[in-house]
């Protein structure tokens, strides 16, 4: 059986529709060799003016919002560029998951091989979510990844469906390479049956070669 697998926190709301991945991340924060320092540059020019000076209005500066850990975005999110720091940008700023009614698809499956949660919702179901947020005082939203169903303040809920593979990898705590390594014994199978069959496709090395 499936261990319990809940994303709970302060859920922001952003039902902005076809925000893509260079508004998300700008370029200008992609001059790293590595992952890290993404989350100050965040959906960036939506956070400060072109005076570097934070929007008191935008969601994420209000301090209702602070320490999100759930964005609820608009359709087509993540639309864009293939950009993966998006997907790093959003982990870095403590998000956890993503609620919209559809996403950019590369964006869709580098969150999933990066373990960021995205939930599919119809944009009707986006809006009472939305709406719940901006009226209450509860900013919290729960999201059961193991039952697949959002669970609000006021104790609606919200089922969605989520992928086998990506619902393994959430909740047993793998990414691409643990789920691969975890089909190892079907791999080294099929390598054997393959070089049984068609022997004449090895290429035995020289052994000074395969040192190298």
């Amino acid at each position: 059986m499936a261990k319990p697998f809940v994303i709970a926190g302060i859920a922001a709301p952003l039902p902005v529709n076809n925000l893509d991945t260079d508004q998300i991340m700008p370029k200008q924060f992609l001059l790293g060799i590595d992952k890290s320092g993404l989350a100050r540059g965040l959906l960036y020019d939506l956070r400060f003016d072109a005076g570097g000076r934070a929007r008191d209005q935008f969601v994420l500066n209000r301090p209702e919002y602070r320490g999100a850990k759930i964005l609820l975005g608009g359709s087509n999110f993540g639309c864009g560029s293939s950009r993966e720091h998006a997907v790093w940008g959003l982990q870095q700023a403590g998000f956890e998951a993503v609620i919209a009614p559809s996403y950019g698809e590369i964006f869709y499956f580098n969150s999933a091989n990066n373990r960021l949660l995205l939930v599919t919702l119809p944009p009707e179901q986006i809006e009472a979510l939305v709406a719940e947020l901006e009226n209450g005082s509860d900013k919290r939203l729960s999201i059961d990844v193991e039952n697949e169903v959002v669970l609000t303040p006021s104790g609606r809920r919200f089922p969605f469906s989520l992928p086998a593979r990506q619902k393994q990898m959430l909740v047993e705590g793998l990414d691409m390479i643990g789920m691969t390594v975890r089909q190892k014994e079907a791999i080294d199978a099929f390598e054997a049956r393959h070089w049984a069959a068609q022997p004449w496709c090895r290429i035995d090395l020289p052994a000074q070669q395969q040192r190298a």
